[in-house]
């Protein structure tokens, strides 16, 4: 085992200096990445309708080209699908990411190029190697078997050559050989397209192999995980993977999940490392074990911009955006990105707080779009996270899945926030647990706070039965390991659909 991590380490020393070269240099690298697309795509439709090669600075790229969302490029992505080149990104895009991050009806195609998937993705796992072995020179993580919860993929009936599906799914297919031999399951498993099914398969195969990392989204993890010790009997992971070390996790906020996993894999030796990537590039790594932040990947071919979220209100030709020198720390930003895959000031939907400017670190606190705010009060994902995390504590219950929403004022009622939650461990009182739920968002949010002293009620909490949103992605037909349950809804939507269910 010496003798492995002496080859990872030699294979990652080159590497981990072009990460410290970026965080000393930021705007300098940044500037290079902008240069590089624009050049590399200067030739595009998009490139000759924006006079890409008359570019120069950040600042023409970003009065020349609007900000754009899927809805301002889906014509061009349908129409790079169905086979046409050098639209968006110069050559052929045979893949493309199903979009899953909300639950909604409709599937968004996020183009990913052979770029995306070199420069970014699969640099972000090799990457990822490289500071685990650098943050932990003795760990063994890497010298048995990963195991990574996937998604499937399919083939556009229309176009034979064009390939969509879950962006793990893409990367499971596209992996490079020497990556096949520490991963668990076969691809085959994998890759399958029934849920349920591939769980199943995925716990007979992987029983009896030497696992020492789990690759996934917490909340599916812990479907998972569950399953696997109802089948055992055990009462942890270790008592079957005595090695297993490390959890690379990402896709949902780990907050409400970390004291559970806690549990479930008491080892001491378990360590933890979050990752940022999307369907439309890879973002973010924690590089350090004791700071929750992520470090900025600013080499991945992307390039950033940042939107204060008070912009967010404006129509897209009127909102502002700053340029990574001129962010600032504890303000909440909406990323906009340009990538590889042919994406250019487009609106990824995600917002983050940078918690350092030297080097560049951030927190993910929710999406632009799944968030509460009927009444001014602004609740975030992030707001969400803490204050659960914190209910959980103080009454010894445990969350595996929630979802909240407004409650409208009608007929003289005040309003309020509706929260539907699946326990694991319920607490005893659910009253209490209401009432400290909502102190702490009160501690969290001071608009929040000052609209539940004028004009809302303390919020409601409902039980949900067991597998509720399970059922309820089932019956939408977003079962798989990167579909999320909306953590906020700024209508009634998804609530109603689920206390309907939940009531069956």
């Amino acid at each position: 085992m010496a003798i492995l991590n002496s080859l990872v380490t030699l294979f990652t020393c080159k590497r981990l200096a072009q990460i410290e070269f970026f965080k000393e240099h930021p705007i300098k690298v940044q500037q290079h990445v902008l240069k590089d697309l624009l050049r590399a795509a200067a030739k595009t439709e998009v490139g000759q309708k924006y006079h890409f090669d008359t570019i120069l600075t950040p600042e023409q790229y970003r009065e020349r080209l609007a900000l754009v969302c899927y809805e301002d490029v889906k014509r061009d992505i349908k129409r790079t699908m169905e086979g046409e080149q050098n639209i968006l990104w110069p050559g052929k895009i045979e893949w493309f990411a199903k979009s899953s991050g909300t639950t909604g009806d409709r599937s968004k195609y996020i183009p990913v190029s052979p770029q995306i998937l070199k420069e970014g993705q699969f640099r972000g796992g090799k990457d990822t190697l490289a500071i685990f072995n650098k943050n932990y020179p003795q760990g063994q993580a890497f010298a048995g078997k990963t195991l990574a919860l996937g998604g499937s993929r399919e083939i556009l009936q229309t176009n034979v050559n064009c390939r969509y599906g879950d962006l793990s799914a893409i990367m499971i297919s596209n992996a490079p050989c020497w990556t096949k031999l520490r991963k668990t399951p076969h691809s085959s498993i994998m890759l399958m397209s029934k849920w349920e099914e591939k769980i199943e398969r995925i716990i007979e195969t992987t029983l009896h192999e030497d696992v020492r990392c789990l690759m996934g989204v917490p909340s599916w993890f812990m479907t998972l995980i569950n399953k696997i010790l109802e089948k055992t009997g055990k009462n942890n992971l270790h008592e079957i993977w005595p090695n297993l070390e490390l959890f690379v996790h990402g896709g949902v906020s780990f907050t409400p999940y970390r004291e559970q996993y806690k549990r479930l894999l008491p080892n001491s030796n378990m360590k933890y490392m979050e990752t940022y990537n999307a369907s439309e590039g890879f973002f973010g790594i924690q590089d350090e074990p004791h700071d929750t932040s992520l470090l900025l990947m600013l080499d991945y071919g992307v390039y950033y911009e940042f939107m204060p979220v008070g912009e967010l209100d404006k129509p897209m030709n009127e909102a502002q955006t700053l340029l990574l020198e001129e962010v600032k720390t504890g303000i909440p930003y909406a990323l906009i990105i340009s990538t590889t895959g042919g994406l250019w000031r487009y609106v990824l939907g995600d917002t983050i707080v940078f918690t350092s400017t030297s080097p560049y670190k951030f927190k993910i606190t929710g999406r632009t779009k799944l968030y509460i705010n009927a009444f001014g009060e602004e609740v975030i994902i992030d707001n969400a996270d803490e204050a659960l995390a914190t209910a959980c504590q103080k009454t010894g219950c445990a969350v595996l899945e929630y979802t909240a929403a407004p409650i409208f004022m009608q007929n003289g009622h005040r309003g309020g926030h509706e929260w539907m939650i699946e326990f694991r461990r319920p607490p005893e009182d659910i009253e209490n647990f209401a009432t400290i739920l909502d102190n702490r968002l009160q501690e969290l949010n001071s608009d929040y706070e000052a609209k539940r002293i004028s004009s809302l009620e303390r919020l409601k909490v409902h039980i949900a039965r067991p597998d509720l949103f399970h059922d309820w992605l089932k019956e939408k037909g977003k079962l798989g390991g990167q579909n999320k349950v909306p953590k906020l809804w700024n209508d009634r939507t998804h609530i109603e659909q689920l206390l309907e269910l939940n009531a069956r």
